[in-house]
C-alpha cells in the first residue's frame, strides 16, 4: 500500500524520499516509543533521506516562522527561477521566462550565491520575512560554494560526514537553528536518530510528559532521541506534527471537551490541560 503522507509536511510527501518502515508496537521499550508507534499506525511509517541537501536547507529556511501553505509557493517560485532547466521544464511558465540565466549551470548554490537580493526577496515573498530570508539564503549559498565547492559537494558532506560535525557546521550558518539543521540531517542525509523539534513537537512532548514541562527545544530533542529508536525518529517527527495539527492543538486540544476524542489519551499526562475548567496553559506554566 502506498505511504499516504500528505504534501503539507516538509518532507515533501511522496517525493520526500525514503521507504516505509516496519515495526512491532508490542515491543516498545519506553512510553515515547509507544507514542511514536501509535502515531505511525495513525499516519505513516516512512524513513527519510535522499533530498538534495542545499535545496532542503533553503526549503527549511523558507518555512521558518510561517506555514507550509505560505512557504511552499515561495519554494516553488525560487526553484522555477533559480533551479535550472530541469526545474523550469516541470513548471507551467514558458521556458526561460522570468528565470535567472545562471540557473542553466545546474548548481543551485552557485546560482543563488550570485543572485540579486531584491529579486530573490520578491521571488520568495509569500514566505514572509523575505528580505531577511533572501539575505540569509544568499550568504549561506556563498559560504557553501566557498567551503565545499557547490551544492553537490555539500550534499556529499551532509550524507557522509560525521553527523555531529554536519550539525555543528550547519549551526554555524546565520539563520540555521537546531530544527533547521536536524531537518537537513533527516530529510537530506537520511540520518537515523534525528528527531527535529518544532513548535508542535515541543508542545506535545511536554504536554504528554515525554520531556520535562520546562524543557527547551534542545532538551526535548535529547529526551526523545534517547527514548525513541533511531529508525523511528523520522516518521515520529512528521507524524507528531500532523497529530499536533489535528488533535493536540495549542489552544484547544481534542481532550479538552472529550477525553475519548484523543487517540493518545491513555499515553498523555495532560500537563497544562485542565478539562474540568477548560483551561489550557503552556506546560512550563502548569503548577507542579
Amino acid at each position: 500500500m502506498a505511504d499516504p503522507e500528505p504534501e503539507e509536511n516538509i518532507s515533501g510527501g511522496e517525493s520526500g524520499g525514503g521507504r516505509a518502515a516496519t515495526f512491532d508496537p508490542s515491543t516498545a521499550a519506553t512510553r515515547a516509543e509507544a507514542v511514536v508507534d501509535r502515531l505511525g499506525e495513525m499516519y505513516w511509517t516512512k524513513t527519510y533521506g535522499g533530498r538534495p541537501a542545499f535545496e532542503c536547507l533553503v526549503r527549511t529556511i523558507l518555512s521558518q516562522n510561517t506555514s507550509d501553505k505560505a512557504s511552499q509557493p515561495a519554494h516553488d517560485s525560487l526553484m522555477e527561477r533559480y533551479g535550472g532547466s530541469e526545474a523550469r521544464s516541470a513548471s507551467d511558465s514558458p521556458s526561460g521566462e522570468g528565470t535567472d540565466p545562471r540557473a542553466d549551470d545546474g548548481d543551485l548554490a552557485a546560482t543563488l550565491a550570485e543572485a540579486d537580493q531584491q529579486t530573490l526577496a520578491e521571488t520568495i515573498s509569500s514566505a514572509g520575512l523575505y528580505n531577511q530570508k533572501s539575505e540569509r539564503i544568499i550568504a549561506i549559498a556563498q559560504r557553501i560554494c566557498e567551503t565545499y565547492g557547490g551544492a553537490d559537494e555539500f550534499d556529499e558532506f551532509v550524507r557522509e560526514a560525521d553527523p555531529d560535525e554536519v550539525r555543528d557546521r550547519l549551526l554555524e550558518m546565520n539563520g540555521v537553528g537546531p530544527k533547521t539543521a536536524d531537518c537537513v540531517l533527516l530529510f537530506a542525509g537520511g540520518r537515523g536518530g534525528v528527531f527535529p523539534v518544532d513548535t508542535h513537537v515541543h508542545r506535545i512532548a511536554r504536554r504528554m510528559g515525554l520531556a520535562p514541562a520546562d524543557a527547551d527545544h534542545e532538551t526535548v530533542r535529547e529526551y526523545i532521541e534517547r527514548d525513541v529508536p533511531p529508525e523511528k525518529c523520522g516518521f515520529g517527527h512528521t507524524a507528531m506534527i500532523q497529530f499536533g495539527r489535528e488533535y493536540c492543538t495549542a489552544r484547544k486540544p481534542a481532550c479538552l471537551d472529550d477525553p475519548e476524542a484523543c487517540p493518545l489519551a491513555d499515553q498523555c499526562a495532560q500537563v497544562g490541560v485542565y478539562p474540568a475548567t477548560g483551561d489550557v496553559v503552556d506546560p512550563a506554566e502548569a503548577p507542579e
